[in-house]
């Protein structure tokens, strides 16, 4: 990072300034902003990219961009993904992932997705928040770090002079090639794994002539797959093979060869978009430098196979939306920002393993290996259909969780909570929330301490008869627990069996994260402030009530 910095900004800092905006930016930047914070984003192309690259996301990215206000919209977008299925050259299946939705889950397992589509619903959503500010076409030249804050010189992408920008947070959602990475000196691991793909994204004339599918093809003679890239929409990609060169293998003329497999010409579809790219596997050595952070792309990569590519950003995105939060409201201290690298990069790096290890399955090239593989993993025609991985338990050495005496996690913490329970409750707010079935006069008792105010947490209260809160309330039982601190990522911080466990839980909670606060405790739909300081935040049309 640069030990100089440039001359003082005569703007007004922002709370948080973003580096790019993509997917993971942009939710990132609405995120905050929704919560009251002065955001700027800086984005060097001056419209919004027209091409497509990600094409899926699963049921928990979605429920992260309904909190970011386009839950309403991913229809538009998106369509439920078909069975994901991997089969050899004679078409045998080798795996089946069945995507079906499950009409208790608010939201499809997976989602094949239009990413234009996707960026223009977040950026419409963008404008309606006054206190986010969009530069596009604006291009990130230089980056200082301040105690308090950094300064960004940017410049217009077209040319002109340089400017300073000054924010107290600086975040890096810039992609592969960061240079908010390379500015805070953090290096790229090496997977191990890099193979040239081109993706051929097409547009079907009569789109019932391709209907949706996601089928890989592990053919050693040209592994390719075809998959449904939202509504209209069709991708195929091929691996280029030992021995061709990616200047040939990369031509529209090459591109219509090989979608000639498929029976895909130009009489019945439109080449959209044609490109070759190196898969890799990358993680950065560290995603925190002071007041810098980074996010998706430029803190790690990984191959398409599993499809959490972008799903791994957008849970950045959202872990560091809600610690930043409580960080710039005074609620929490810096410090808290150390969970965000601790939870998200184990949790990333078993989607890269994963990742991998798909694509050297599919990927093998050798006759003689890819038939060991393919009669060690043909399926039976009455095998059950595998499910995609459900979120587990999560709760990371460093993470921001309830641990105990030993240092070992508590009794549910790092747990989701279920997507049928989710489905039932909706969103649970952007604050962390205290679910509660014990008896309010045993809790006022024990004073529900201050504690709970200097994380800015908020009480709701299950109360009987409440079709929603009973729904809470049996899933508590099951865990054995009567109350529950539940983050803003819809992960259990800690249960509690009794009113006692639960103060303690708070306690806890404050004094490990907390600055020294004691503000009157706020119950959820009061009229209390949000935080401290004078921003009100933006409302996210159509967010429920809270209680």
């Amino acid at each position: 990072m640069n030990a100089a910095p440039p001359p003082a900004s005569q703007e007004a800092p922002a709370d948080v300034l973003v580096v790019g905006f993509g997917p993971v930016g942009q939710v990132l930047s609405i995120l905050l902003a929704q919560r009251g914070w002065q955001v700027t984003v800086v984005e060097r192309w001056p419209r919004p990219y027209p091409m497509p690259r990600a094409v899926a996301f699963d049921a928990d990215a979605a429920r992260i961009l309904d909190a970011a206000g386009v839950g309403p919209h991913l229809s538009t977008f998106g369509e439920p993904s078909e069975d994901y299925v991997v089969v050899d050259a004679a078409g045998r299946t080798l795996l089946r992932i069945g995507l079906g939705h499950d009409p208790a889950h608010r939201w499809p397992a997976s989602t094949s997705m239009y990413q234009p589509g996707l960026e223009e619903a977040l950026e419409r959503r963008a404008q309606r928040i006054p206190n986010l500010r969009l530069l596009r076409g604006h291009e990130a030249v230089r980056l200082a770090a301040r105690d308090t804050g950094a300064d960004l010189t940017v410049r217009r992408a077209a040319g002109g002079p340089e400017r300073v920008l000054r924010a107290r947070w600086v975040v890096g959602c810039d992609g592969a090639n960061s240079m908010v990475r390379e500015a805070m000196g953090a290096e790229l691991s090496d997977g191990d794994f890099a193979l040239d793909w081109m993706a051929c994204d097409v547009t079907p004339h009569r789109a019932a002539d391709f209907p949706p599918c996601n089928v890989q093809i592990a053919d050693p003679a040209r592994p390719r797959v075809a998959v449904s890239a939202g509504p209209g929409h069709r991708r195929w990609e091929f691996m280029r093979l030992p021995g061709e060169f990616p200047d040939t293998f990369g031509t529209a003329e090459n591109a219509w060869r090989l979608l000639g497999l498929f029976g895909v010409e130009p009489g019945t579809a439109t080449l959209e978009r044609h490109a070759v790219y190196t898969l890799t596997a990358r993680n950065a050595d560290r995603w925190r430098a002071g007041r810098v952070l980074l996010a998706g792309d430029a803190a790690h990569q990984m191959p398409p196979f599993a499809g959490q590519g972008m799903c791994s950003g957008l849970r950045d995105a959202e872990d560091m939306a809600w610690k930043l939060d409580r960080v710039l409201a005074g609620a929490a201290r810096p410090e808290v920002l150390d969970s965000y690298e601790a939870e998200r990069r184990p949790h990333t790096q078993a989607s890269i393993d994963r990742s991998v290890a798909l694509g050297r399955m599919i990927c093998l090239t050798d006759p003689v290996a890819a038939a060991h593989r393919d009669n060690a993993m043909a399926v039976r025609p009455d095998a059950d259909v595998a499910r995609p991985a459900q979120p587990g338990v999560h709760a990371p050495e460093g993470g921001l969780y309830h641990r105990g005496d030993d240092g070992t996690p508590g009794p549910g913490a790092g747990l989701p909570v279920p997507p049928s329970v989710l489905g039932a409750a909706g969103h649970l707010g952007p604050d962390p929330v205290l679910l509660t079935a014990d008896d309010p006069a045993a809790l006022h008792g024990f004073g529900l301490p201050a504690c709970a105010e200097r994380w800015r947490l908020r009480l709701r209260r299950l109360r009987p008869g409440d079709a929603v809160d009973d729904l809470l309330r049996a899933w508590l039982e099951s865990l054995g627990a009567t109350a529950a601190v539940i983050r803003p990522d819809c992960r259990v911080y800690g249960l509690a069996r009794n009113p006692a466990e639960t103060e303690a839980l708070l306690r806890e909670l404050a004094d490990r994260y907390a600055p020294s606060l004691e503000p009157r405790c706020r119950v959820s739909g009061s009229a209390g402030p949000r935080r401290a300081g004078t921003r009100t935040p933006t409302a996210r049309p159509g967010a429920p009530s809270t209680r």
